[in-house]
């Protein structure tokens, strides 16, 4: 989803430091032992949980290192490249292994991407041409990709909208699936003109469920099936990587995209995106990443290689990290009375857990006990603010290591009821344990 959901290049706007000259910053945490049992009862109830977790990652592990092997990955390849990057063997190879890491027949991997909502944009002016409909069969996409479609934002600012390009949307069924009797009726209306259907992994800032990898397929099955013109299947595939043990492009996506400052950049990514699926997709994609008639052959990698292939092998492990960190939120919230989607047992196939707080405070208050427990910027406190691409203001709370990296225990909201704080990774449990505990002790029970 790109997404500029953690653009913390802005963190001078996101946060006001409370200065209190006779007051002393607290160094310690003050958790109590009521939310230290809490915290304890929750690992023991979801034991099974972090243990199929844990073989998600265990699996995946190994499918990763079988593609490293296969690629022969090496120290040479984590020269830097300069200029136009001509003869990178590194960046290459990175390229080839974005696209069988995710069962994709072709695929990049960049530095020079520098977000989610960057990376969904390549893909969609690659695709899409005058005269085109983009057909969104998950409802409104996130809300920084608004403006890039042409929904919102004004007009001449270079949209698809400004390219002649038409924007259709389906909306999720009542029980938060796609809708394929509604997908299959704008299919029937708008036939060939159609030559993008996309579909939004994740949730952005709705509160509804996450499409797993089999409802991604059936969809995606359904569209081939009734589309005789064979439109692309695009996917946002944002925080879901590494969440279950295959990727939607082996269930017949034809282009997904997402960003390595969340799953798979592992957390030691310092900025990229990628774009995997099929070659002609990928093609297409790759001529607006760079330029037509040029697409892949060029771009230094600038000694990011190493990064981005140490990231990539850390994603399954920090993946599941992050996964515990949800369940273990989504626990701790239900018990003290908070409504929490998913539920602490529930599927999961993506990162984020939602709480509703209700009120404006809860939510600030939320965010601040996040953000005592980051190893960066633990002093400050979040503060809403009126963030660009956003229709409210927005809270956020991010100690991080990479500006925005959302695979960091991050959590964020829009200052709008029903309150919702948006979680979201976990480098380490450990540390995202305590997290957790210290935004609970803040809200408190809901009364």
């Amino acid at each position: 989803m790109f997404c500029f959901r953690q653009l913390f290049t802005f963190i001078v706007f996101l946060y006001k430091i409370e200065r209190n000259d006779k007051k002393q910053t607290e160094i310690t945490m003050n958790l109590t032992n009521e939310t230290r049992a809490l915290a304890a009862e929750a690992e023991a109830a979801l034991s099974d949980i972090f243990q199929k977790i844990d073989e998600t990652a265990r699996i995946r592990t190994e499918q990763l290192l079988d593609i490293f092997r296969e690629c022969r990955v090496s120290e040479s390849l984590f020269a830097p490249s300069t200029g136009y990057g001509y003869g990178d063997r590194g960046r290459d190879t990175i390229d080839q292994i974005a696209a069988k890491v995710f069962g994709a027949p072709a695929g990049f991997m960049r530095p020079s991407i520098l977000s989610g909502t960057h990376a969904l944009t390549i893909g969609l002016f690659g695709l899409l041409r005058p005269g085109d409909i983009m057909l969104s069969i998950t409802g409104a996409p996130y809300d920084t990709l608004h403006s890039v479609i042409g929904i919102s934002g004004r007009k001449g600012d270079g949209s698809l909208a400004d390219f002649g390009i038409q924007y259709v949307q389906v909306e999720l069924a009542g029980h938060g699936g796609v809708d394929l009797p509604s997908v299959g009726a704008a299919l029937e209306q708008y036939k060939d003109k159609i030559r993008v259907v996309f579909l939004q992994r994740s949730k952005g800032y709705q509160n509804r469920k996450t499409l797993t990898v089999e409802e991604i397929g059936e969809a995606a099955a359904f569209v081939k099936k009734h589309a005789s013109w064979n439109p692309y299947v695009v996917l946002d595939n944002c925080y879901g990587e590494f969440t279950q043990e295959t990727e939607p492009c082996a269930h017949g996506v034809d282009l997904m995209i997402g960003s390595l400052i969340k799953n798979p950049g592992g957390g030691l990514a310092d900025c990229g995106g990628y774009l995997v699926g099929s070659e002609k997709a990928v093609e297409l994609a790759a001529y607006r990443l760079t330029c037509p008639g040029v697409g892949l052959e060029v771009g230094a990698s600038l000694g990011q290689n190493r990064n981005l292939l140490r990231g990539l092998f850390y994603a399954p492990h920090t993946t599941a990290q992050a996964l515990r960190t949800a369940h273990l939120a989504a626990y701790i919230f239900q018990k003290l009375g908070y409504a929490v989607n998913p539920g602490p047992f529930d599927l999961r196939s993506d990162i984020i857990q939602t709480i509703q707080l209700e009120r404006g405070k809860a939510l600030v208050e939320f965010c601040r006990g996040i953000q005592s427990a980051s190893p960066v910027d633990a002093y400050v406190s979040p503060e809403p603010w009126d963030m660009p691409g956003y229709d409210d203001p927005v809270i956020m709370a991010a100690g991080a290591f990479v500006g925005g990296s959302s695979i960091e225990l991050s959590a964020d909201g829009p200052m709008r009821p029903p309150y919702l704080a948006f979680l979201q990774g976990g480098l380490t449990y450990e540390s995202a344990r305590l997290g957790i505990m210290a935004a609970a002790q803040r809200c408190g029970e809901k009364k």
